[in-house]
């Protein structure tokens, strides 16, 4: 009895161990497929140009998913529709996800092309008078980003004691200059330029429509917790996957792509690559 008993036991631990290699192979296989998410533009191109051609290097698989609007990524990486996104700031990431519930993080900081201040009305902001009309994102993070550039050229002030990556219109504490502002989704910022005087442009749909960091009438000094990363879910923090990707954006090539490349010029560097 105790000789069946072994038997039995032996051949449930064979089956295991077999199942177990199949599970790993499967396992092996699904890592080594990457689905990068981005707003199309300059981190859809950094992506394709510099990160890409390093993770494949390492025997990845890497897609490259462009998206439109800053919503449909954070939803797909939860999703598991795509493993990593590049397009937003720390503040809008945090937001997005306590809003919605998500378990996302950043991963690291990137090259942040800046809100840019354009005008095909103006060729300074200095030209700025009582009446006119500013267009701005109408999201939480970058409408309080606008505001706050607003507040540093003086053009308007606000109320004591608010935090300035939370401020919002009804925080405005006085119109130094009386401009009118009007929020727009961020996507519409670009084409809004030939019925409004200035148009805040955050840089990838500035970019991604053509038009030329070097061309606007201002750039944004951009903070560190406005820089763009990459951010992955909460439970990839530890993958290889993910170490993968932070290696490649801080490699000495895609450094020198950026140093190079003229069109990622303007281009604020995260510390680590000072």
């Amino acid at each position: 009895m105790k000789i069946r008993q072994l038997q039995f036991f032996f051949l449930a631990i064979f089956f295991v161990l077999i199942l177990s290699g199949c599970g790993s192979s499967s396992a092996t296989k699904e890592d080594k497929v990457i689905k990068i998410g981005a707003t199309a533009g300059p981190y859809s191109d950094q992506v394709t140009e510099g990160i890409k051609p390093l993770l494949e290097d390492k025997g990845y698989d890497v897609e490259v998913v462009e998206y439109t609007d800053y919503v449909q990524p954070n939803l797909s990486l939860d999703q598991g529709d795509i493993d990593a996104n590049v397009f937003q700031n720390s503040l809008y990431m945090k937001d997005f996800a306590e809003t919605r519930g998500l378990d996302i993080i950043e991963a690291i900081k990137v090259p942040t092309a800046p809100i840019a201040i354009y005008s095909e009305k103006h060729d300074s902001i200095d030209d700025v008078e009582d009446g006119q009309s500013i267009a701005t994102s109408n999201d939480p993070v970058n409408q309080a980003r606008a505001l706050a550039m607003l507040e540093d050229l003086g053009w308007i002030k606000l109320k004591e004691g608010v935090d300035p990556t939370k401020a919002s219109e009804k925080d405005i504490a006085e119109y130094i200059k009386k401009v009118e502002i009007k929020p727009l989704e961020p996507a519409q910022l670009p084409r809004a330029m030939s019925d409004v005087d200035y148009s805040f442009v955050n840089g990838n749909f500035a970019i991604s429509s053509g038009l030329k960091l070097n061309g606007a009438v201002y750039l944004e000094k951009t903070p560190p917790h406005y820089m763009i990363g990459v951010t992955v879910r909460e439970s990839d923090e530890d993958a290889q996957f993910v170490k993968d990707i932070i290696e490649a954006y801080q490699s000495e090539s895609f450094k020198k792509l950026n140093e190079e490349d003229e069109k990622y010029e303007g281009y604020v560097l995260p510390e680590w690559m000072n």
